[in-house]
C-alpha cells in the first residue's frame, strides 16, 4: 500500500470562525488581495478583521465561474497594487479564481503553460501567494483542494490549473456564512458536496486516510441535506453540509471523482450550466449505470460493495443495495427541484460531442470502471 495526503496547511472549522480571519492574514502579509464572487455585501465583516489586524486591502470581484482571462486579470491586479498574500471568499468560483491569481501572481509566462487539457500542463515554477480560502457555500470543498478550474471559452472547455502548491494555506470554514443561501443554491451545491464524497469513496484510487472524509461527508449529507433546503435556519443541517463540502474536498484533492465529475467538465465549458446541477442531475443515472456495469463485468469488484454502504449511509437504511443508492439520489434531485439538462438547451443531438469529451476528461479515469460510449450516452438520456 503507498498513498499520499495532501491538504491545507491548516484547517479552521466553526461557527464565527470569520473573525479569525484578520489574526490569520496578518501573519501571512501586509497586503491582500480580496476575491470575492457576486455579492460585495458578504465582504464587509471580512474587511473589517482584516483592516482592525492592520491587513491593507485590494478587491477583485468575480462574476460568474472563473475564467483563465479573469485569473490572468486579477493576478496582474495584484502585482500592481503589491499584494502579497490573496484571500478568497465565497463559492467555489471565486475560491478558485483566488487559488488561480495566487499561483499566477508569482509564476511569470502565458496561464497556457500550465493548464491542463487544452494548454501545455507544465508544473509550477514558484510558490503561489499565500492563500486563505474561506467558503460561503457548502459544496465544492475548493478550500483544501490542489486546484482551480478554469473556463477556456475559446475552446468552450473548463479546465484545471493544478499543483501541490495551490494548497491553501489556511482554509477557514464557517457555517455561519452560509445561512442565508438560498434553498437552490442549497440544494445544486449540496449535491457537488455529496458527489465529491461519493466518487472517492468508490474510486480505485481511494485510500484509508479518504475513506474517512468520506463516509463521513457522506453520513452527514444523507441526513441533512435535504433539511438545510427546506429550512435554511436549521443550524445543525447547515454545519452538516459545510462539514460535508470539507470532507468532499479532502478526499477528492487526494483520491480520485469519476464519471459525474468526468461529464461536468465539458459540459460546463460548452454550456451555461451550473456545476452543482450538473452533478446533482447526473449522479443517480452514474450510480446506476457503474453498478450494472460492475455487476455484469467486474461482479468481484470490491466497488460495489463500497457502494452499498454509501447507500446505507445515505439513506439510513442497514439493508440498503446499491440500486436503492441510486434510486434515493435521483429522487432527491428531483424532490430538492434540480432542472434536468434539457432547461439548459442540451439535446440529444448534442450527445456525441459530449460523451467523446467526457471520455477523455481526466476525472473519467477515476470511475469504478470503464464504461462505454453507450452507457455514457445512456447516462445522458437519464438526465435529459
Amino acid at each position: 500500500m503507498r498513498f499520499e495526503f495532501a491538504t491545507a496547511g491548516r484547517i479552521i472549522f466553526g461557527t464565527g470562525a470569520l473573525r479569525e480571519a484578520g489574526a490569520l492574514a496578518a501573519a501571512l502579509g501586509r497586503r491582500a488581495l480580496v476575491v470575492r464572487g457576486r455579492n460585495p455585501e458578504r465582504l464587509a465583516p471580512l474587511l473589517e478583521t482584516l483592516r482592525a489586524a492592520g491587513v491593507a486591502v485590494v478587491t477583485f470581484a468575480v462574476a460568474g465561474e472563473p475564467t483563465v482571462e479573469a485569473a490572468t486579470a486579477g493576478a496582474a491586479l495584484a502585482r500592481a497594487e503589491g499584494c502579497d498574500l490573496v484571500v478568497a471568499l465565497g463559492g467555489g468560483s471565486a475560491l478558485d479564481a483566488g487559488k488561480a491569481i495566487a499561483a499566477l501572481t508569482t509564476n511569470p509566462g502565458d496561464p497556457l503553460d500550465y493548464l491542463e487539457v487544452v494548454g501545455r500542463g507544465q508544473p509550477l515554477v514558484a510558490a503561489p501567494l499565500p492563500c486563505i480560502a474561506i467558503p460561503t457555500t457548502a459544496g465544492t470543498g475548493s478550500e483544501v483542494t490542489r486546484n482551480a478550474v478554469l473556463g477556456v471559452p475559446a475552446e468552450r472547455v473548463k479546465v484545471s490549473l493544478r499543483s501541490p502548491l495551490m494548497l491553501p494555506r489556511v482554509a477557514l470554514v464557517d457555517p455561519e456564512l452560509t445561512y442565508d443561501l438560498p434553498a437552490a443554491v442549497t440544494a445544486s451545491t449540496g449535491m457537488d458536496a455529496l458527489t465529491q464524497c461519493l466518487e472517492p469513496f468508490v474510486s480505485p484510487a481511494a485510500t484509508p486516510l479518504t475513506d474517512g472524509p468520506c463516509r463521513e461527508g457522506l453520513r452527514r449529507a444523507g441526513r441533512s441535506l435535504r433539511r438545510a433546503c427546506h429550512d435554511g435556519s436549521d443550524r445543525e443541517a447547515r454545519e452538516d453540509m459545510a462539514l460535508a463540502s470539507l470532507c468532499g474536498g479532502l478526499a477528492l484533492a487526494n483520491a480520485r471523482l469519476g464519471a459525474v465529475h468526468g461529464f461536468a467538465a465539458p459540459l460546463g465549458g460548452m454550456y451555461a450550466v451550473p456545476h452543482g446541477a450538473i452533478c446533482a442531475r447526473l449522479l443517480g443515472p452514474v450510480m446506476a449505470a457503474n453498478i450494472g456495469a460492475l455487476r455484469e463485468r467486474a461482479p468481484h469488484s470490491p466497488a460495489l460493495a463500497r457502494y452499498a454502504e454509501a447507500a446505507h449511509l445515505l439513506t439510513g437504511e442497514p439493508g440498503a443495495t446499491p440500486e436503492q443508492g441510486a434510486v434515493w439520489a435521483t429522487a432527491l434531485a428531483d424532490e430538492l427541484g434540480i432542472p434536468r439538462l434539457a432547461a439548459y438547451g442540451i439535446t440529444t443531438s448534442d450527445f456525441p460531442a459530449i460523451v467523446a469529451r467526457a471520455s477523455r476528461a481526466s476525472s473519467m479515469q477515476g470511475n469504478p470502471i470503464t464504461l462505454s460510449d453507450e452507457e455514457l450516452t445512456a447516462i445522458l438520456h437519464a438526465a435529459l
